[in-house]
């Protein structure tokens, strides 16, 4: 039972949730004379938001409550992008600090990109270089694309950490360990997780990519560039070389460093010789033309795939003298047309009015039709080749640039935080920006900014219930379960509720032996009656052929005494019958 109330209060609810959405719409009045217009606002009390506090064990945080930091902690760009065209090579975007467009909490800011179509960067340095020495990395920000993104990016840049950096130079060819975030252009969507490996044998560095994410989880990439909303992303590397992505606490990717990226960490141990051939005499056909088969006799190889089909005769009311397109009669030359410059002007064509109630117009000409005798270009049947070798593949010797790097994760050591971005959507937030070893402080820091952020969004957006129903819509066979679970229930409480009381009342053993309690005659009084006089009946059909018996005996004994005379004596009286049943 309290199963089908829980059921019964989550159905209740999914209606709840439709009920708000009718009084976030706006509310058309139509008068007399103008139509006026009014919407409905919801007010949301607001939820109190108090600026965390710095950790000794952040690397870095940064929340972005205070305006100052543009410009003191967080340096903007002043170089120019290399490659790129002179008119849009500078760094020039603008950024600022401002609370989110719609329900932002009370004192809470973010990092705001305000142009569009520019290049723009920004970044700041560590509170301490975090070195890759066996601790795990944990490094999360908040992302609203809040205009949408049809062409650009959200990902930040962990800087490797250099002595004399100098931040007004940051580009997009400054030295970075990780990269991380969402990319967008077209349908084209990434979610970037790439970091700079070093080759030990000749110190080369290399990027390596992780592999795209596919899947359910996809959808949840997608959704991040279109509903507005912020979104916490996280990305955790431990020391063992794995590695989880996380947005808004779903896992959406995870695996290792030496098997997830592309190219891989380590190259192969064996290469193809690029000094080995092909031997000539190496017959690699699988299938070759049967050297027996004869192109028959009767094959045309010359017969067109087409002929006329001289069966084929004019249709009736053919205008042959009328041309199909005509000159428009009431077009005429533009006022600046120039002859000498343009040419002679002539009329566009339209076609011809007289054709449209005829079969057609001009010269008739027989239609082609396909030749039943047309057979194409004969080729000999394909067979096995007898001599197949199957496919060649050079030999293989020890690459002479193998390693094996079984720790990736020992990267160069992080030593600020860039974002460099260029994109053709403007009001991309930014938001609690945090990078750290501690599992425990990375969850506290997401209570005391993410969570509180969205409680108040989910509060101004239905809640809880408009979530299910969002996540439902992303997954349309939830509504069948939603039926199983919900409608089953209700018919079974309902027929169980309306059907027990009368089952009661027909089978209940007091049916049986109660009395009426009305003397008026009813139908089931009438078929026992029925029943009381049919078994009568029988009974007294029974009796009378049992009667009927007894007296042929009697009859037959009489007889047979008469017959024997005066020998032995008779029965002084007659046989006594049997009392009948009343």
């Amino acid at each position: 039972m309290k199963l089908r109330v829980g059921l019964l209060f989550l159905f209740l609810s999914f209606c709840a949730a439709h009920n708000e959405e009718e009084f976030e719409e706006a509310v058309v009045e139509d008068d007399n004379t103008d139509d006026v217009v009014k919407v409905e606002t919801v007010e949301v009390d607001d939820i109190a938001y108090i600026t965390p506090d710095s950790h000794p064990d952040h690397y870095f945080a940064e929340h972005f409550d205070d305006a100052g930091v543009l410009g003191s902690r967080w340096i903007k760009s002043q170089a120019k992008k290399d490659g790129a065209d002179a008119t849009i090579a500078k760094y020039d975007g603008q950024w600022a600090i401002e609370p989110l467009e719609k329900d932002p909490l009370t004192g809470d800011l973010g990092l705001v990109l305000k142009s569009k179509a520019k290049h723009a960067a920004v970044a700041a340095k560590l509170k301490k270089p975090f070195k890759f020495d066996g601790t795990m990395l944990i490094v999360q920000y908040e992302i609203a694309f809040q205009n949408g993104q049809e062409c650009g990016g959200g990902y930040i840049k962990l800087l490797s950490d250099a002595p004399g950096t100098d931040l007004r130079q940051f580009t997009d060819k400054t030295p970075y360990t990780i990269m991380f975030g969402p990319d967008k252009c077209g349908s084209d969507s990434k979610f970037h997780f790439i970091f700079r490996h070093t080759n030990p044998l000749n110190k080369q560095i290399e990027e390596k990519h992780c592999k795209k994410v596919e899947g359910r989880t996809r959808a949840t990439l997608e959704e991040m560039f279109k509903d507005k909303k912020p979104h916490l992303l996280r990305l955790v590397v431990r020391p063992d070389n794995t590695f989880e992505i996380s947005v808004d606490s779903v896992l959406v990717n995870h695996g290792t460093l030496l098997d997830s990226f592309n190219p891989p960490v380590n190259p192969p141990a064996e290469i193809d010789d690029p000094k080995d051939k092909m031997p000539e005499n190496w017959d690699e056909r699988e299938k070759i033309p049967d050297p027996e088969a004869t192109k028959p006799d009767d094959w045309d190889e010359d017969a067109p795939k087409q002929i006329i089909d001289e069966s084929a005769t004019k249709p009736d009311g053919w205008l042959d003298d009328e041309p199909d397109m005509i000159p428009d009669p009431e077009a005429e030359m533009p006022d600046d047309w120039d002859t000498e410059m343009d040419g002679d002007w002539e009329a566009p064509l339209i076609e011809n009015p007289a054709c449209a109630a005829a079969p057609g117009c001009g010269v008739w000409n027989k239609p082609m039709i396909d030749n039943p005798n047309y057979k194409g270009k004969w080729y000999p049947e394909m067979i096995n080749n007898p001599n197949y070798q199957g496919k060649w593949k050079p030999r293989k010797i020890p690459n002479p640039d193998y390693f094996n790097d079984e720790k990736p994760y020992e990267m160069t050591p992080i030593g600020g935080v860039g974002i460099e971005l260029w994109s053709m959507s403007e009001g991309i937030y930014f938001d609690n920006l945090l990078v750290t070893d501690n599992m425990g402080l990375a969850n506290a820091y997401t209570a005391e900014t993410f969570d509180l952020k969205m409680s108040k969004i989910d509060v101004a957006s239905g809640g809880i219930f408009r979530r299910i129903l969002d996540y439902s819509n992303k997954n349309p066979w939830l509504y069948a379960v939603y039926v199983v679970l919900v409608g089953l229930p209700l018919v079974l409480i309902i027929t169980f509720c309306c059907s027990g009381s009368a089952d009661k009342k027909v089978s209940g053993k007091s049916a049986l032996n109660d009395p009426k309690k009305t003397d008026a005659v009813q139908e089931d009084d009438e078929v026992e009656e029925e029943e009381e006089d049919e078994d009568e009946r029988e009974e007294e059909e029974v009796e009378a052929a049992a009667n009927t018996q007894d007296e042929d005996e009697e009859e037959e004994e009489a007889e047979t005494a008469d017959s024997a005379g005066d020998k032995r004596e008779t029965r002084s009286s007659a046989r006594k019958r049997r009392p009948r049943k009343d």
